[in-house]
């Protein structure tokens, strides 16, 4: 099955991702991790992705689009994918449409989980990481013991910068405006599923297989 998991950032689309692929064994193909590695690296790639992403802008199409048409050319893919984090405009999705048809595959549903934005707002600036051994928390949902302290190793907690609430409200503002056009397309392609994402991650996923349970294999 080829599937697409779209969702404003914090919406949990990481979380639903991991189970998909746990329970039906294709690829999680995340942009935003491979822009992560190519950070990691020190890429030309990745000091033009950090400098897009610490703004809280995204990244350009044409950089995005060559990451993920290499990707999808790969052995894996060869049964089916999980876009996550691509595509973001319409231009990518018309883009993913013409790889896809050289290729005489096409998108099985594009799974859409929807969390109101004063929700996200508070997901994403609550959470905090240890710089050493890298466990992520959250000051309402997931605190550690002693305020702003990791509980494995003890050193102080910091906030990444794309977690920063300036950036935050940057983050969801330039998505929201990137989302609904991307909606509309795969809405009038009859691609579109909407889930309910403010609700128990188990529950998000049980939404979740009730839809894949209606592609033929």
């Amino acid at each position: 099955m080829n599937l697409i998991l779209m969702g404003l950032p914090g919406a949990g689309k990481g979380t639903q991702a991991e189970k998909i692929v746990e329970k039906y064994g294709i690829p999680h193909i995340s942009t935003g991790d491979m822009f992560r590695a190519a950070i990691k690296d020190g890429t030309d790639l990745g000091k033009q992705a950090k400098s897009f992403m610490d703004a809280g802008n995204l990244v350009p199409d044409e950089v995005t689009i060559g990451i993920v048409r290499e990707r999808l050319s790969k052995e894996d893919c060869n049964k089916g994918f999980l876009l996550d984090g691509f595509p973001r405009t319409v231009a990518q999705a018309e883009a993913l449409e013409t790889m896809l048809a050289s290729l005489d595959r096409k998108i099985d549903s594009v799974i859409y989980v929807e969390v109101p934005k004063e929700e996200l707002f508070e997901r994403l600036t609550g959470r905090w990481v240890s710089p050493t051994s890298g466990a992520t928390y959250h000051i309402k949902f997931n605190p550690p013991k002693v305020e702003g302290i990791c509980d494995k190793d003890g050193s102080t907690l910091v906030q990444r910068q794309d977690d920063k609430p300036e950036t935050v409200a940057n983050r969801l503002e330039v998505n929201l405006k990137q989302t609904q056009p991307l909606i509309d397309f795969y809405s009038e392609k009859g691609y579109l599923e909407r889930i309910d994402g403010n609700q128990h991650i188990q529950k998000v996923f049980e939404d979740v297989e009730n839809i894949l349970k209606g592609i033929p294999a």
